[in-house]
């Protein structure tokens, strides 16, 4: 089992940045794959950004390509999303994610089997 629990959200000004934290429990934290997804109000749950257990290979969302960069510390079971530029549209809940091994559909949220409580984030315009 393993669980994650992020930290780092809060409420920045249009083009700020913050640097969300995702702290894992569990053994053999680097053969998991880790993603970052997020929550709007009224809207789905949509993907942000993968980085695979294997390779340190990444993928990001087109709304995120450029601005956000995902990366984990395996010594420490820790994962990062750091956000620069953030705009209005980027608030949301962000949610840690995690499943053992390598995901064929890193956008797709049934592909990862842990999951944290989120943290939010809210831009201002």
């Amino acid at each position: 089992q393993v669980q994650l629990v992020e930290s780092g959200g809060g409420l920045v000004q249009a083009g700020g940045s913050l640097r969300l934290s995702c702290a894992a429990s569990g053994r053999r934290f680097s053969t998991y794959t880790l993603a970052w997804f997020r929550r709007a109000p009224g809207r789905e749950r949509e993907f942000v950004a993968v980085r695979w257990w294997s390779g340190g290979s990444t993928s990001y969302a087109d709304s995120a390509k450029g601005r956000f960069a995902i990366s984990r510390d395996d010594a420490r079971n820790m994962v990062y999303l750091q956000m620069n530029s953030l705009k209005p549209e980027d608030t949301a809940v962000y949610y840690c994610a995690a499943t053992r091994g390598y995901v064929s559909t890193s956008d797709d949220p049934d592909q990862y089997n842990y999951w944290g409580q989120g943290t939010q984030v809210t831009v201002s315009s």
